[in-house]
Order: C-alpha cells, then structure tokens, then sequence
C-alpha cells in the first residue's frame, strides 16, 4: 500500500509545476489528465472487483502489476498532452487491478471480527506513501520528472510481483486456515467445515437505498480528501511556500495516519456505526480546511489544519472495508466495492480540474477550499443518512412476521396431510381432490 499510494496518489500534485514550466500546458489542461485518468480507474473498477471475485486477488495483483509497470515507462516518454492524457489513463485502468481494491478484498476475506484492527494496520500503508512523496519530490526536482516514473516502474515490480506471487493467499482455506484464526467449526459426523461468504449481489446491493447512501457519502468525502492530495502541492506553493518546506508538511500530515488508522480501526470494532464515526472524520477536515481559508495559510492556520488532517483522515481506506462487509455482506465483496468505486471516484475525477482551473481564473485557491468544505458538509449528511437506514440483509418487522406466519400455515398444512390415510388419499386422487 505504501509502494503504490507513494508513486501515484501522494506524488501526482509534484508533476503540476515541472510539466508546466516544460511543455506550457495550462494548469487546468494539465491537471485534466488527473481527471481523465481517475475516470478510467472508475470505469475500471467494477471489471476489477468482478475478476478479482472469479480470480482472486493474487491473480489480479500480479497481472496488474505487470501492466502498470510497462505503463509507467510509457508515461517517461510523454512529450505532448495527448500522450499526457492516454498514458496516464492506461496507468490508471491497469492500477485498479493491482492497488486498493485487491487489499480491501484480502483483508475482509481474511478477518471478521479482527477486521477493524487489520485495515487500520493496512492503511498506515497508505500513510507511510508520503515518505516516498519526499523521495519522488527529489528525484523530480534532481533528477527530472521522467526519471521519477522510471523509479515508480522499478518500486512496484521489486515489491508488488514476488509478493503477489510468493506471499498472497486469497483466503484463509487456500491454507487449511479460519477468519480470524479462530478454530474451525466440526460437522456433525466430523470433519473440519468451512465457513461461506454469504451477502447480497451486486445487483440486490444496487436497488438498496443503503448503496447509493454510502456511495455519494464516500463521493463527497473522498472528493476533499483526494482532492487534496492532488491539489496540496500547489495550494501551498500559491501561499509562497518553497518546496522543501512542503515536503515536510506533507509528510507531517501524511505519517500523522500511521497512528490514527490503527487506532480508528481498533476502536471500529467496538463502535456500533461507522457511518457515524465517519460524520465525526467529516466535520474535523472541515475544521482544518476553513483554518487554512480563514488565515490565508498562517503557520496557525497550518497547524491547526495538520491536527485536524491527523483525525479527520484516520478513516480514509479503513472505511470501505469497515461499513459494506457490515451492510452488504462478503459473498459479492469485490463487485460490490467496485461499484461503488465508481461512484465515488466522480468527486476524485473533478477534484484536479477543478482545481487547475480556479488557479487559471483567479489566482489562488479560495474557492477551492471552500468547495472541499460544502463537500464534507454533504458527506456528513449522507454519512448520517446511512447510519438510519436499515440494513438490507436484516428482515424488517413486518417481512419477519409474514415469513413466520407463512412457516406456521405450511407446517399446519403438512401436519393435516400427515395424518389422512393412505386410503383417504388415493380417494383423494381418484376424484381429484
């Protein structure tokens, strides 16, 4: 997690400035290739939630892998914008495959009742992604920016492929083991017996209030916090800040959730609703986005921003994997995630251009930040929206009561039947009866 989220999420606000200054691209022109490219990585995610459901995610880790790899060495010989754009939506499609949603699936196949804790250890991997931030920002502002993709290329076929083929196993019976390392239930006439997934399809999910609730919640959420880590480099640089001095900010809110999302994701497991937990991450990067605003980027208002990062981001991956195995059940995990990666990934899609282009037509980014506050405000309401809606895969009162009195009359019916005669049967029958 920490590999892939250094080399493509933390990094893509370093490439703004150094293409710019290269080719003249707009910022707005530029920063569509973020746009077009998370587009794709939409598209591409239900395909991906689907194959790794009939395959695996070991399969779809290692095939991924390959392709991103070649993608990202297609990316270092980009020298108009076209190619800006294909390559980095090649880079994009391929990626869905190999990062995020793979792991979502890996982990919730692999824990239930531990699951808080091991996403929350999982996502520290998406924090420790800024240390490589640093990394990339020197070798763009060193070495030069077509070295850097080189570099991503090389990080993720040196980690991602011996452990996607050496290391990965898509759930515990793959390995004589249980979820959660608990021991294994006993038939009746002996004999270990495993457990099924059991949930809705991705169908069922789709005609779910509950789906679309959680989806425009992750949207707007997803849509500051991404938006972000996309436009952060460049906000930072308009308040006349150097690039060094960013790079240290960046990796101080960054490594802020090496502690945070351990320790949501231990406290999850007690919370009774993620969804409100998530209201709560909602309203502290409001607080920390209307600081930066209100101070014009003071070193106050940056400290009071990182603080509220440090919260308010603690939730980040944890959350997917927390609230739709709860809600929806595992049976059709990946599809089901997919899909809902698709939805979420329009607030991630506008984010960079929407960015580039308030700096085009105003200077700075005011506007922005404000945006990214009505977004987290309307997270929060469909976050609470959530948290009231009954969950689907429990029957409601009224479904519960016509079931048990439909079981009631049919057994009366096979205990009337019971007791006639075979005599009185074959009368029955005779005249139709």
């Amino acid at each position: 997690m920490a590999v892939a989220a250094g080399v493509s999420f933390w990094a893509l606000g370093l490439y703004v400035t150094p293409l710019e200054q290269e080719f003249g691209w707009s910022r707005s022109a530029l920063q569509i290739g973020f746009s077009i490219s998370l587009a794709i990585s939409g598209i591409a995610s239900p395909l991906a939630g689907k194959l790794i459901d009939r395959r695996g995610a070991r399969f779809t880790i290692v095939a991924g892998t390959v392709l991103t790899v070649a993608s990202y060495l297609l990316l270092a010989t980009t020298d108009t914008l076209w190619e800006w754009y294909l390559y980095q939506s090649i880079n994009a499609f391929f990626r869905s495959f190999m990062f995020y949603i793979p792991f979502q699936v890996l982990i919730s196949s692999w824990f239930n009742r531990k699951r808080g804790r091991a996403v929350g250890i999982m996502a520290t991997g998406f924090s420790l992604g800024v240390i490589l931030y640093v990394v990339m920002q020197q070798l763009i502002d060193g070495v030069g920016w077509r070295s850097s993709f080189i570099f991503a290329a090389v990080a993720l076929a040196v980690i991602f492929l011996p452990v996607g083929m050496l290391v990965v196993r898509n759930r515990p019976s793959d390995m004589g083991l249980e979820v959660d390392g608990e021991p294994a239930p006993t038939r009746a006439g002996g004999g270990r017996q495993l457990v099924e997934a059991t949930g809705l399809t991705v169908k069922q999910a789709l005609r779910t209030p509950n789906f679309w609730a959680i989806a425009f919640a992750f949207m707007c959420f997803f849509f500051g916090m991404f938006g972000w880590m996309v436009n952060g480099t460049p906000v930072y640089e308009s308040y006349g800040i150097p690039r060094g001095t960013i790079s240290v900010l960046m990796m101080a809110g960054g490594l802020g959730g090496v502690i945070s999302r351990p320790v949501f994701g231990y406290l999850a497991e007690r919370i009774p609703s993620v969804e409100a937990a998530s209201v709560v991450l909602a309203a502290f990067l409001i607080g920390g986005f209307a600081a930066l605003l209100l101070t014009d980027a003071s070193w106050l208002g940056i400290g009071i921003f990182i603080s509220c990062w440090f919260i308010g981001s603690a939730g980040g991956p944890v959350l997917e994997p927390l609230i739709l195995p709860r809600v929806f059940g595992l049976a059709h995990f990946g599809a089901i995630m997919g899909t809902m990666f698709m939805v979420e990934t329009i607030g991630q899609v506008v984010a960079p251009y929407i960015g580039g282009w308030i700096f085009d037509q105003t200077g700075g980014y005011d506007l922005l930040l404000q945006i990214f506050i009505g977004s987290l405000f309307a997270s929060m309401g469909f976050f609470g929206l959530a948290h009231f809606l009954p969950n689907p895969r429990i029957p409601s009162a009224r479904a519960a009561l016509a079931g048990a009195v439909h079981l009631v009359a049919r057994r009366a019916v096979q205990h009337a039947v019971e007791h006639v005669t075979p005599r009185e049967r074959g009368a029955r029958e005779a005249v139709g009866d």
